[in-house]
């Protein structure tokens, strides 16, 4: 590919001549007076761009960093003729390219030569498999302070978090003559995830990291703060890395139960569910199952009811088979013990909600309702419910159900729909620490309809069983509770059973003991 002139007009480095150089973007220059090619000699400071012959270039010690050391990685600086002030400072690549540091603007760097091609800097300084271990480091001031700090160890760098993996990939044959290598990249989130990211080029069991952590951002900041012996325990100790989310030292474990807190957890409204589950936690997904016309919203409502009566805490619902104000009328019904609803109901609206009033203990907007009623976009739900969280402050949130979001759906997307939306619910909970409960229908095997991954996502699944046409009323009207799967509290099986009184629309839980007639007696002190 031809060269491109960058700089016309500049003094000859070869000759007399002040205007007949031009400097090309590939680093080489010729001079249109003496007609000779310029190739910059790599070692020296000639490397670097000769925009003034007056200026002078030295090895000078910066930032903690030697004048000796500076020699050894033929890193120069550029020293204005007058003031005698560092200007630039000039690291170059084993290629030729040249990243020059401009002094007199923070942090300001701009390139000379095939910077696109560079990929390790120091690299021409260490044979391969000179030493037993080799240290990686994000900047090339790092990799000066990691010599200075270490002694005559092998150390590159990369020519930037963002272009770490594919330096380092360009290498690999050069890093793996190495028994160790150490990733000292910079306290970051760009630097760890490069970290991560070039620990993945390498057989783990060769991999360390060096942890920089607070008050230290990079290697050169021990160096500037003289805390030379703390950054080599800090070498010295490194483990080998490990991969996000997994932890091995028994001191990373007293950490991890150190920062532990006991969720705080509330009970259901039924004695028998809690003795399985342990009551209702934040950062847990419940999920209630059922076929269709089981009675979940009535099971649903309960339990809203019961938070509500007996905490302090919000709550969202989210109730896409009713309307708001069956939503309502529902809640309250529970609360004056009678079905509000029903036409030819005698209650008022402002019986209903000072029922309300009275189930949140006289606090205002402890109870949102997401008013969009019928299927909605699953974007549109988790922006609610995230909303409902952390602008409403609702510690409770109530979505029934799942499967109404994707009715209309063919089968293909609404399977595909399901699996986002309940994925997502999963990582929701555990974002925001809250109590989700999710409903949704099973099909004729007893799966999640749509989709398996509903059940997978929960911490708690209980199914509702019940016999809709049998011939005893009790037994119609009774809904089992069977936990199919229970995270926290392990036991599975037949919880309890509820028996819906249709006068009162209230359930009340079915002790196992039988009345004098012999029948199964109901703890009406149970009732919700």
């Amino acid at each position: 590919m031809t060269s491109k002139p960058v700089k016309t007009h500049q003094p000859c480095p070869m000759c007399d001549s002040s205007d007949a150089f031009t400097l090309y973007d590939d680093g080489h220059g010729y001079c249109f007076s003496c007609e000779k090619t310029y190739k910059p000699k790599l070692e020296t400071h000639e490397a670097m761009e000769k925009d003034d012959k007056t200026y002078v270039y030295n090895f000078c010690s910066w930032r903690g960093v030697s004048a000796k050391t500076m020699e050894r990685f033929g890193v120069s600086t550029k020293l204005d003729p007058d003031t005698k002030q560092p200007v630039e400072i000039g690291f170059i690549y084993p290629n030729g390219a040249v990243k020059i540091r401009d002094l007199r603007k923070d942090k300001a760097f701009h390139w000379k030569g095939p910077a696109s091609q560079a990929t390790l800097f120091g690299k021409d300084k260490f044979p391969a498999g000179s030493a037993k271990a080799i240290t990686i480091v994000e900047g090339e001031l790092d990799a000066l302070s990691v010599y200075e700090m270490l002694g005559d160890y092998p150390v590159v760098s990369v020519r930037s978090a963002s272009s770490a993996k594919k330096d380092c990939s360009k290498e690999l044959d050069y890093l793996n003559s190495f028994d160790r290598i150490y990733l000292c990249f910079d306290n970051d989130e760009p630097g760890q995830r490069a970290a991560r990211q070039v620990a993945e080029l390498f057989d783990f069991n060769k991999v360390y990291q060096v942890k920089i952590t607070a008050p230290f951002k990079d290697a050169n900041d021990f160096l500037v703060e003289g805390k030379q012996k703390e950054f080599r325990r800090t070498w010295y100790n490194a483990k080998r890395f490990l991969p996000d989310g997994i932890v091995s030292s028994f001191k990373d474990f007293k950490e991890l139960l150190d920062k532990e807190v006991e969720k705080d957890s509330i009970p259901y409204p039924w004695a028998t569910l809690n003795e399985f589950t342990y009551g209702i936690r934040s950062s847990e997904v419940t999920l209630f199952t059922a076929l269709e016309g089981i009675g979940k919203t009535e099971i649903i409502r309960a339990i809203e009811a019961h938070v509500l009566e007996t905490t302090d805490a919000n709550i969202g619902i989210i109730h896409l088979e009713e309307t708001p104000e069956r939503t309502l009328k529902g809640l309250a019904g529970l609360h004056l013990k009678q079905p509000v609803h029903i036409p030819g109901s005698t209650v008022s609206k402002e019986e209903v909600v000072n029922a309300l009033r009275e189930m949140s203990g006289g606090k205002d907007e402890r109870i949102h309702i997401y008013s969009h009623y019928g299927s909605s976009d699953p974007d549109d739900v988790l922006g609610a419910i995230r909303f409902l969280v952390a602008a409403c402050g609702c510690k409770y949130v109530f979505l029934d159900h799942i499967t109404m979001i994707v009715t209309g759906l063919n089968d293909n997307d609404e399977r595909k729909t399901l699996d986002y939306i309940s994925t997502k619910l999963g990582m929701l909970v555990k974002e925001l620490d809250f109590s989700l409960f999710l409903v949704s229908h099973e099909n004729d095997q007893g799966q999640t309809r749509g989709s398996r991954n509903i059940s997978k996502i929960a911490d708690t699944h209980i199914r509702l069983i019940r016999d809709k046409l049998a011939a005893s009323e009790l037994e119609r009207n009774t809904t089992s509770l069977v936990v199919y799967k229970n995270r926290f509290g392990a036991r599975t099986g037949l919880a309890t059973k509820l028996v819906f009184d249709p006068a009162t629309f209230c359930l009340s839980e079915l002790r196992e003991e039988v009345d004098e007639d012999g029948l199964p007696a109901i703890d009406k002190e149970d009732k919700m």
